[in-house]
């Protein structure tokens, strides 16, 4: 059965004609003459029995129609290139893996590890973009996604597998000197053993994370402490800037410890209270169900060997769960 797919060569033209908005420059820029790229674009619009541009005094511009097929179709022509690019630098061995991470997670704990993953399967190739919210697989060009959320948010997902990773623990985090402000009397030498209350918690400035509001209301209620102010204090809206924040004496943090092994080990940052707040949300690795290549496998396999290491008191199931719309 034929395809309805365009020629390559008629999508490249419709895509520079889209962009220069002139069918002369996008002929130049695909060292076409005028006329075969107005050719190749009329032989698309009488495919689709659609006008995907109209024709102004100073070129052309896109229909509503033509500028719904740009949008459809940029994705996948990218991709095209970059499964084009990456066959070629790997000689058709291993191959490439593009994953969506939570920003922090990945700057914080997956790049300082990463070079172990390298070591392991020098013939794969990982590149990461920051991705904080599901997406739909067949619209972005992601092979997973490591994802921070509740196992409700996953259920949401359309057409997704998950493997969970790891649960979040955030504790109190705060800069020795902010102690030693607040609370002379405090030893801060033996940054292991800080133990402040949670009326002395209260009695420091609060660093809030503006998409968790209610954070640390909920440790408050943990700690059985009542605090009327507790959403109270400045916003920011990643663990990686409640950290530089934290740093800088400027408040106390709710983070998770693992996201801090560089200013813990460094006394930059102290837990300033042995209370944890256990919340709902857990690390999950997330790829479609429609792809379950060897690659996505052996990265799998590899985080969960990186992350029994550094938790092996916290191991958890790790059978994969499916997500569809009913």
């Amino acid at each position: 059965m034929r395809r309805m797919i365009p020629s390559l060569q008629a999508l490249l033209c419709f895509e520079a004609a889209a962009k220069h908005k002139s069918y002369t420059d996008a002929a130049q820029s695909l060292s076409m003459t005028q006329s075969a790229v107005s050719r190749q674009i009329q032989q698309l619009e009488q495919r689709l029995q659609l006008s995907l541009f109209h024709r102004t005094r100073h070129g052309v511009s896109l229909t509503e129609a033509g500028e719904n097929y740009l949008k459809g179709i940029q994705q996948h022509l990218l991709g095209i290139e970059q499964c084009t690019m990456d066959l070629i630098s790997h000689r058709g061995l291993g191959g490439t893996l593009k994953l969506g991470v939570v920003p922090t997670f990945a700057t914080r704990w997956l790049l300082p590890r990463l070079y172990r993953f390298n070591q392991i399967y020098p013939e794969i190739t990982v590149h990461l973009e920051t991705s904080t919210k599901p997406f739909l697989f067949s619209e972005h060009l992601f092979d997973g996604a490591i994802y921070a959320g509740t196992s409700s948010q996953l259920e949401n997902w359309p057409g997704a597998n998950f493997h969970w990773l790891m649960s979040e623990e955030v504790r109190p985090v705060c800069s020795p000197r902010l102690i030693e402000k607040y609370f002379p009397e405090v030893n801060t030498q033996d940054c292991h053993n800080i133990q402040l209350s949670p009326a002395q918690i209260a009695q420091l400035p609060l660093l809030q994370q503006t998409t968790r509001p209610y954070i640390w209301k909920e440790w408050f209620d943990a700690a059985a402490y009542d605090y009327p102010y507790a959403m109270e204090g400045q916003r920011h809206e990643l663990f990686s800037m409640l950290a530089v924040a934290a740093t800088h004496h400027m408040g106390v943090a709710l983070i998770p410890q693992m996201l801090l092994e560089k200013e813990l080990q460094q006394q930059e940052l102290v837990i300033a209270s042995p209370i944890p707040l256990q919340g709902a949300r857990c690390y999950y690795f997330v790829h479609s169900e429609q792809q379950n290549n060897t690659l996505v496998q052996k990265f799998i396999a590899w985080l969960q060997q990186e992350i029994a290491q550094t938790q092996p008191h916290k191991q958890h199931s790790t059978t994969s769960s499916q997500s569809k719309f009913e």
